[in-house]
Formats: structure tokens, sequence, C-alpha cells
């Protein structure tokens, strides 16, 4: 055996033995064992038929007993000193204080709110909602005293308050106190309004100006919670959750959606850790003075995000400092939001630009008229959908017209192809210019109306997957208009583990409608297959987007359609190529020029004149070159 194999089996000897000295029981452990022994054998030798029921539960209380006197000697207890010292160690107690709304359980470790539960509402499996819960969440003050750096989340509080419900019309108050001592105390106090989502809390420090040292201008307020899943599609929940606040300035601003996300803020009003449909807001009434916001995305399989924001609180020196505080948890509906004030409702994102006006001031207030008829939600959708298409059917009838020339014009236009060629496109172009002037068609006249139709088609894309109401209200085969319409599941592939019957149908009446353009417009080439391929690229894009917003598409699509085979029928060919004959026998001058046909003819009159210009100087050079 040579000496590096003696010193490891000697070194390995050591360790086993030191483990068995250092691991024994003591002795007070070994009676404790005895005693459970003892009482378990007992219960066990009584018999069977007619046993005395005391005995066995006087032995089943005493093995509880044991159990929780074990765990609790076999946790280490914090040293009772320094400051706050009597409140490092205590038992944890839980009072819950309710309305008709919200279960908000309050523990005195932190004097934090420990979770919150939405009595109307439940998550995908049909579970109560909780929005969060134990140790998931941490809320406290955090300073230095002596040197020492405190933080009042792992602290005990202590308090006389009962579980309090709220009744109609009332309201219920909930007190903790964290003891300095002398006087010196720091209170958390808590109230709740009947029917009402909003928590508030006062938070006073009293005497603590000889106690926070005397460095400090602020206290630091930690919030962190690691948000539960509650939709069905976690990818798609994940995808609508952020942090929102709202600045001194009145500006409301959000951390990224798309990954990990921090940002140091300014003065500040509230702060928000938005779900897709849920959120947790912190609100002062005389503003946080600063602070940082984060937001991460966490790889467990059942949660949406972590959040955390540190605020501060400026702290004067005098005998009592007050923060009224008010927490908002509840769900993102716009009006909910809307009457709580503060601009709250602008975390719903409806969009930007004009699509955010539209769903502002004419979807939502419609949606809103609908709802009071107390209409299912997917008979809501389809009028919706109609007043849509009635309202923009001026500017689809116009853009029909107008396709109705250009298709009338297609035989006079591949003659003028014919006899020009394709090697000379800008010749080409002014060949089609004067058609299009004698004719009095606007090529563009079909694109502008369409493009003025495409905000409001747009606006509905963030309108539904937003909208509170849609959650877990059915329509047909779809169970929840929320989210997608799985009628198919498998193992996914490529990210994909379902098919949505809904977009199915979409894609379908899609391809129909583009086959339909396509042979009226007598379209060919590649152009005739390249409307094909975007129903294909949805069919994939939206199969996991709610069947709500799949549904609208669908009907919009099938509504289109109607439109386009309705005015056709209106339509005349020939009518249509009468007119523009007779267009084409007016003088030159009572002919009005598009704005479009203006400008195509101030760049046909450059490109020319740089085409001459660049001839001009080869022939020159050529002739240089002879000399």
């Amino acid at each position: 055996m040579d000496r590096n194999t003696f010193t490891g089996l000697f070194l390995m000897l050591l360790i086993i033995v030191g483990s068995v000295y250092l691991l024994r029981p003591s002795e007070e452990e070994l009676k404790r064992e005895q005693l459970l022994q003892d009482s378990i054998a007992r219960a066990k030798s009584a018999p069977a038929a007619g046993a005395d029921t005391q005995t066995v539960n006087a032995a089943t209380d005493s093995t509880a007993l044991l159990d929780s006197n074990r765990v609790a000697s076999s946790q280490d207890s914090i040293p009772a000193t320094g400051p706050f010292g009597s409140a490092k160690n205590g038992t944890a107690r839980t009072i819950s204080l309710e309305n008709e709304l919200i279960k908000v359980n309050i523990s005195n470790k932190g004097g934090r709110i420990e979770s919150v539960e939405l009595q109307d509402e439940t998550d995908y499996l049909g579970n109560p909602l909780i929005m969060f819960e134990g140790d998931q969440n941490t809320f406290g003050l955090q300073f230095s005293t002596a040197g020492v750096n405190v933080n009042t989340n792992d602290l005990y509080f202590e308090t006389t308050s009962q579980d309090v419900q709220v009744n109609s019309g009332d309201s219920a108050t909930v007190s903790l106190r964290l003891n300095y001592g002398d006087g010196k105390y720091i209170d958390y106090i808590y109230s709740l309004k009947a029917e009402s989502y909003q928590v508030s809390l006062n938070i006073v420090t009293k005497g603590m100006q000889d106690v926070v040292a005397p460095t400090q201008t602020s206290l630091l307020l930690n919030w962190s919670a690691t948000l539960g899943q509650k939709e069905k599609d976690l990818s798609n929940e994940q995808r609508y959750a952020s942090v929102y606040y709202r600045t001194a300035e009145e500006d409301v601003e959000n951390l990224s959606t798309g990954k990990d996300d921090k940002e140091d803020i300014g003065k500040t009003q509230w702060v928000s850790f938005k779900q897709h449909f849920f959120s947790n807001t912190l609100i002062a009434d005389q503003f946080f003075e600063g602070g940082t916001v984060e937001v991460k995305t966490v790889p467990d399989t059942d949660v949406v995000k972590a959040y955390s924001t540190n605020l501060n609180l400026a702290f004067a020196r005098q005998d009592i400092n007050n923060y009224p505080l008010r927490f908002y948890f509840g769900p993102n509906k716009y009006s909910t939001l809307k009457n709580q004030g503060l601009a709250l409702e602008q975390q719903v994102d409806l969009g930007w630009g004009p699509m955010k006006w539209i769903n502002r001031f004419i979807t939502l207030p419609v949606f809103n008229v609908l709802e009071d008829f107390h209409l299912g939600y997917g008979l809501i959708i389809l009028i919706l959908t109609v007043l849509l298409k009635l309202l923009l059917s001026p500017l689809s009838y116009k853009s029909y017209v107008s396709m109705a020339k250009m298709r009338v014009l297609k035989p006079e236009m591949d003659e003028i192809k014919e006899k020009v060629g394709s090697d000379n496109p800008t010749l080409l172009q002014q060949e089609y210019l004067k058609l299009y002037k004698q004719a009095g068609v606007n090529p563009m006249g079909g694109c502008i109306p369409m493009l003025l139709q495409m905000p409001f088609t747009i606006a509905f894309f963030f309108f539904f997957p937003n909208l509170f109401e849609l959650r877990g209200e059915s329509f047909l085969w779809m169970n929840d208009l929320s989210t997608y319409d799985a009628v198919i599941t498998f193992k996914p592939i490529f990210g994909i583990g379902h098919i949505s019957l809904m977009v199915v149908l979409m894609t379908l009446a899609t391809l129909l409608s583009t086959w339909y353009n396509n042979s009226v417009s007598g379209v060919t080439g590649q152009m005739k297959y390249i409307g094909y391929f975007m129903p294909l690229i949805f069919l994939f894009v939206l199969n996991s987007f709610p069947s709500g917003l799949t549904y609208y598409y669908f009907l919009s699509t099938v509504f289109t359609f109607g439109q386009q085979f309705t005015i056709r029928q209106f339509i005349d060919d020939e009518k249509i190529h009468a007119k523009i004959q007779e267009h084409k026998k007016k003088p030159e001058t009572k002919k009005k020029k598009s704005g479009f046909q203006k400008r195509m003819e101030d760049y046909m009159r450059q490109q020319q004149a740089a085409a001459g210009k660049q001839s001009g100087s080869v022939s020159k050079t050529g002739g240089a070159k002879k000399k």
C-alpha cells in the first residue's frame, strides 16, 4: 500500500469516527425517543375490539407533540440580542381580513400580507384564485441602527387583533406593532372596506428618530413576490406580465415583458406587479422617493414571473412619521381599474397610436353598451364585427370599385406591356401613367381605403387578448374565450402541442376568400399564389392565441367575403368600361390629375433627366477617347 492510499484511508476513518461522535443523539433526545416508542407500543398493545380509544388518542397526541417538539428543537433560535432582540423569535400567527371580494391573511412575522385570495375568481383548474401566498412574498422596511442592518420582514410583530369579516357598508382594522422599547416602535395598521379590492396600510414610526442611523434620510421598503400560474397558457400569461409604475409626472411606464429587466426609477406614485388578468399594486399617497423595480422569468413550470421593488420612504428626524399606503389586489378589468383612480387602467394594453384610441373611445364603449343587455360574449363579438363592417362598408365599396376599374384596364395594360416590353421599366410605367390619366383611374384607389381599415383590424388584435370579461366565458365548443380552444392535443412538436379548431376555420375561410378574389381580379403568375401563404402562416402563429380573437377574425373574414360577393353583384364591368372610354374622349385640359399621378409624373421626369445626363456623359467620354 503506497503512502497516498494509506493517507486517504486514514482521513476517511477520521471523518467516519468524527461524524459518529458529533452526530450522536443527546440524553434529552434519547429520553424523548424512548417516550415516543413506549407510547406507540401501548397504543398497539390495546385490544382490537373494544379498545380504549382514549388511550389510543392520548398516544397519538403524545406522538404529535413529540414530533413538534423535535422539529422545534432542531431549529436554531436567533439570539435575542441587539436591536429588536425580543422580536427576533416568536410564534407565527395569521389574522384574516376579508370582505365580499377578497380575503387577506396577515402574518405577525414581518407584519406582512402573507396571502390574498379573490373570493369570486378561480384559476384555470377551478381552484380558488390565490394572488400569492407564503414565502413567495416579502414585505418590510430596511434600515441601519447601531451598525446593524434591520429588516422588519424577519421580525415578529405583536398584535391582539382577531379574524375579521367585513360586512356590507362597514370597514375593519388590524393593527400590529414592532417594539423597540421605551416608547419606540413601528406600527402596521391594515384596514379594509366592504366591496373593495383595496387594502389600506398605514405605517407609523414612533420615537425612531434616534434609532435609525443618523446618515439615513429614508427608509427602504422592500416588496417582492413570485406569482404563480393562473391561466391555461403559461407562455401567453408571461407575454403580458411585467412591472408597471406611475411616475410623478403621471406617465405610466413598464419593464420589458419579453426578457428579464431592471430599472432605476424616480419619484413614483405606484408600482404594480402585473400578470395577464390580475395585478398586485402598491400605492403611496405621498409618493415614493425613487428606487428600483425588477422582473425575472423563473424556470419553474407553474410560475409566471418573479417581481421585486425597493422603494424609498422619506424619513424625517421627528417623533412620529406617517406613511399612508394602499394595496390593490384585483382583476385587470378596465372599468374596475379606472374606478380605482390614478390611471391604473393604463396597465391594460389596448395597443399603441391610433389602435389605442380606437379601442379606448370606440370599441370599449360599444362593448360596454352591448354587455348591459346581458348578451352572451360570443354574440357580443358577432355584433361588434357586424357594426365594424357596416362602419367601414363605404371604404370597402370604394376599394372594390377601384379594383374593378383596374381589372377592366388589365387587357389594355397587357397590350402596352407587349408593345413596350419589360426591358425598360421606366418607359413601361410612363405608358401605364398615360393610360391611367386617360381613363381617370387612380391605381392607389383600392389600397388607400384598405389602409384606412387596417388600424381597426389591428386594434382588435390588442382588444380581445386583454379583455378580462372574456376570462372563463364559454361559447359553442370554446370553454374559455380568453385562451385557445384545443380540440386536439398531442406531444409538443416545435413548441406546438394542440390544434385550435377556430384557427382552422379562420384559415379555411381566408383561403376561400383569397381564391375568390384571385378569380374575380384575374391575377396571374406568382401574385396568384402569394395570397395563399399568409393564411397558412397564421394557422401556426394564431394557434395559441385566445379563441375570442380568432373567432372575431373568422367572422371578419366571412363578412368580408359576403361584402365582396354582394358588391360584385352591383358592379357592372361593362358600365365601368363605358365610363372609362367616355373619360378618354374628354380634352386633356378637363381631366383632373390625382395626387398620385402628379407625383409619379414628377418622378418619371426626374428619372428621364438622370438617364439623359448619364447618356450624355457616356457619349462625351467616348468622344474623348476617339480623339
